[in-house]
């Protein structure tokens, strides 16, 4: 049920090349990196169907559109997404949040509905039909953005807005987003059985979300002077009870030896940022995605300035683009470390000479083969891709292996909700705000060998 079509060749005019022709990236996402960002391919007419740069062998397809399910009077904002990876249907069905908030529609605001009403909703596509149809919705559901699926079997989504205009009823108390959890229908996957707010985890404009073996929840305060937060329950599975704790790297830096500190769980659920100033947690420059890896939990600051810490603009003293991807360790001893970042194992970019970096990192996931792949938030938004196991060539302190996979043709668009699901040959990425019209979720699939015509 997929809508196909071939990749572009990348033109041999870009202005700038990241990376040597020969490089290879091995594994099952096995690709020569393309050679810069899309500058200069707004205007492809093929963009609709087409709308990323990708690597020879690799073609692209829309999973699903707005042609197959529009629920909003303007861009329908799809965003980060997650698979059912366990039981019966395990990677079958693919579930988004739509981020629309109130207000005027447009780039900050687009919850009226073509029904008439409004809000946040929770959408499933299944990847065996190509049906696609709304979960649930609800009109208080502001600027929803992260969602995983948990180990028990239901679905975390959470509100990314750091000053809440739709309280929810169950927790009035609450300033900021929230986090759900929705348990599906057991004899249908495309259906809610119940959704259950879960205060605990923090009163915040959250995004990302992940867990570990414990059933410890992680979630991140997407704010200039955000933090990192760790909700441990008191019971396995039950979000109902447990603590909230934050991120502090000892002696007041962000890289190093660090401590997860308990938070004042009342707080919590009013402003959760507030219970972090309020124990010095340490601060980051808009911490937006999580993604863990065996015992490493990876965290997109999208303005983060490596050389400044202090520095919350975005650009740097040069004024090129910044961002970094900070590593937690959750082993016995905690400690915090930038593992990328502009202008060290990544370019800087400068859109003004239409040179290709790294910049506004925002969402990430975990490859096939254990990469840590990376999209911004970004005009001509880039997917990158960083081997963990690449070596540090020059002794800086970042290691080497980070290339770029694709780029965005669709200028206004920003790429998110990047994902993996059961085929270790195709990442899932969705298309928002696209300058189109149409906002949709695409899959980028590696053509097997003898069937490799992914640009020709």
């Amino acid at each position: 049920m997929k809508i196909s079509a071939l990749a572009l060749t990348l033109a041999a005019a870009f202005a700038v090349n990241v990376h040597a022709a020969a490089t290879v990236v091995n594994g099952s996402m096995s690709f020569n990196p393309i050679a810069a960002s899309a500058y200069g391919m707004d205007a492809d007419p093929g963009i609709a169907a087409t709308p990323w740069v990708i690597p020879e062998g690799y073609v692209q397809s829309i999973v699903s559109d707005e042609t197959r399910l529009d629920i909003y009077v303007a861009n329908d904002w799809y965003d980060m997404l997650t698979v059912n990876e366990t039981g019966q249907h395990a990677g079958r069905y693919l579930y988004r949040t739509h981020e629309v908030r109130g207000g005027a529609i447009g780039i900050d605001g687009n919850s009226l509905r073509n029904d008439d009403s409004s809000g946040g909703v929770v959408s499933v596509v299944d990847l065996k039909t190509g049906v696609a149809r709304e979960v649930v919705g609800r009109a208080d559901w502001e600027a929803l953005d992260g969602i995983v699926w948990t180990p028990w079997r239901t679905v975390l989504f959470a509100e990314e807005v750091g000053t809440a205009a739709r309280p929810d009823p169950d927790a009035p108390q609450a300033r900021a987003g929230l986090v759900y959890e929705l348990k599906l229908d057991k004899h249908d996957p495309m259906s809610a059985a119940s959704v259950t707010v879960r205060p605990m985890l923090g009163a915040l404009a959250h995004e990302g979300l992940e867990i570990d073996a414990k059933g410890n929840v992680y979630v991140i305060d997407e704010d200039r002077k955000g933090s990192i937060y760790k909700f441990v329950p008191t019971t396995y599975g039950d979000l109902s009870g447990g603590r909230l704790y934050a991120l502090k790297v000892m002696d007041g830096g962000k890289t190093g030896a660090a401590e997860w500190i308990a938070l004042d769980m009342t707080q919590v659920q009013i402003k959760a940022h507030a219970a972090a100033t309020a124990v010095g947690a340490t601060e980051y420059c808009r911490p937006e995605d999580l993604e863990r890896i065996d015992s490493t939990l990876y965290v997109a600051l999208t303005c983060e300035d490596v050389d400044n810490p202090a520095n919350t603009r975005g650009k740097n003293a040069a004024g090129f683009n910044v961002g970094a991807v900070l590593a937690v360790e959750l082993g016995e001893k905690t400690s915090a470390r930038y593992v990328v970042a502009s202008g060290k194992n990544t370019p800087y970019e400068n859109h003004a000479t239409a040179t290709t970096g790294f910049a506004k990192v925002d969402n990430l996931a975990s490859g096939p083969d254990g990469k840590l792949w990376m999209v911004e938030d970004n005009d001509y938004s880039d997917i990158w891709v960083y081997d963990l196991r690449s070596k540090d060539a020059n002794g800086d302190g970042y290691k080497d292996g980070v290339h770029l996979f694709a780029s965005l043709k669709d200028k206004p668009a920003e790429g998110s909700g990047i994902y993996f699901g059961k085929d270790p040959h195709t990442l899932y990425v969705n298309v928002q705000h696209s300058g189109t019209g149409n906002d949709k979720t695409m899959a980028i699939t590696r053509q097997h060998k003898g069937n490799n015509q992914g640009n020709k």
